[in-house]
């Protein structure tokens, strides 16, 4: 397998946090999304940020700003898509997503999905920890771009459900820490003491 592309989804919309980007908050010497990328990047070839409205709030970071191709706000299943879209043209064979609130993801994500991959004969595979799947931190093959578009456009929203309809095998994952997201303000506090 070609060493995969890098997918950060940062299309949500951060209700919970009174809106805006929670990847932009601080969180000791960086950003939230910061982190993400410092964990992310040295795991895949390029790395690429889904996320919707005006692409210039994120140009700091110096990478692809990936918009949902369908329109609606359809969720992470949307942002996979274009990461795949985007992986397509590039040439590259899968992308690996993660999820832009998740400060502390695992730095041994990519080996341990393809891994799982490999060992099950997926063309597929999603994070899991004792706690259940992580399905926002999957490896995903550009072969099944179109068959995704099409389950879009059939009014699939759930992550682990099309990945499950997919045959996705599962990167078991012993530290559910390393899967804490930050979706309010209280999160954020714990994220602190955490750092």
């Amino acid at each position: 397998m070609k060493e995969p592309l890098g997918l950060i989804l940062a299309g949500g919309r951060a209700t919970r946090m009174g809106g805006g980007d929670k990847g932009l908050l601080p969180l000791g010497y960086d950003t939230i999304l910061g982190h993400v990328i410092a964990r992310l990047a040295p795991q895949v070839a390029a790395l690429a940020l889904s996320a919707n409205g005006q692409p210039a709030r994120l140009a700091h970071f110096a990478l692809p700003v990936l918009p949902d191709s369908l329109p609606g706000h359809l969720g992470p299943l949307a942002g996979i898509l274009a990461g795949l879209d985007w992986a397509e043209a590039q040439g590259a064979d899968h992308i690996v997503s993660a999820a832009a609130d998740t400060p502390f993801l695992p730095c041994d994500l990519v080996p341990q999905l393809i891994l799982a991959a490999e060992s099950n004969g997926s063309a597929l595979a999603i994070a899991a920890t004792a706690d259940g799947p992580q399905p926002t931190f999957g490896l995903w093959p550009v072969a099944l771009r179109q068959d995704l578009r099409a389950a879009l456009e059939a009014g699939q929203r759930k992550v682990s459900g099309w990945a499950d309809a997919q045959g996705a095998a599962r990167a078991h994952f012993a530290d559910p820490a390393a899967f804490f997201n930050v979706n309010t303000p209280d999160d954020l506090a714990r994220a602190r003491a955490m750092l």
